[in-house]
């Protein structure tokens, strides 16, 4: 049995991405590493609304880092190699991969990224829409 879309009702019509990329949010939500947060940053004089998304990447290097953006996801993957010239007598911190990705809107600009104290920061900039009004003419199929 299929679950009925909030999709499916006939005013809704060209939402059939949304709901691909909320199927796609919806499983990728449930890997909680690296843990991260998303915050809104206000704008200034100088520069625009920004979101900053940062993960705690304790561990890693900015060579072990990749940041990309694949059309309109954000994606944030992390290789450690396991150091085999080293020996352990307890482990807690392993090398972990992980791969995170985060959904864009259309129109969101990745400003850039840094990395500092463990911390990968990703600023992302939503640019303000213009107003489009646009007038239709309407025709007539009428014979006259």
């Amino acid at each position: 049995m299929t679950r009925p879309s909030p999709f499916g009702h006939p005013f809704l019509l060209g939402f059939d991405e949304i709901e691909q990329a909320l199927d796609r949010v919806a499983k990728a939500a449930n890997d909680g590493y690296p843990p991260y947060n998303i915050e809104r940053l206000v704008r200034t004089d100088r520069e625009p609304e920004r979101l900053r998304i940062t993960l705690a990447v304790a561990g890693f290097t900015r060579d072990q880092l990749d940041v990309t953006l694949e059309e309109s996801q954000l994606i944030v993957r992390g290789r450690q190699a396991d150091d085999k010239s080293r020996t352990y007598l307890h482990r807690g911190i392993a090398a972990r991969q992980f791969q995170r990705a985060f959904l864009l809107a259309d129109g969101m600009e990745v400003l850039g990224a840094d990395l500092s104290n463990g911390l990968l920061s990703i600023d992302l900039a939503r640019p303000e829409p213009e107003r489009i009004v646009r007038r239709i003419d309407i025709g007539s199929r009428d014979a006259e």
